[in-house]
């Protein structure tokens, strides 16, 4: 049960995250890469979660 929690908590954590960086005052290209910096670590932490690391 807590691994459920967990992976809501991260889904929850990146899609704020994402939000707050569609946010900033910077240009396309920084917010662009910085998304892709986030889904990156976000699906990482999942697989981590799910025992595939």
């Amino acid at each position: 049960m807590s691994i459920i929690i967990s992976v809501l908590i991260t889904i929850l954590v990146i899609a704020l995250v994402l939000y707050l960086v569609q946010k900033l005052p910077i240009d396309s290209t920084m917010k662009q890469m910085a998304q892709v910096v986030v889904v990156v670590v976000g699906v990482v932490s999942l697989l981590s979660y799910l025992d595939v690391f």
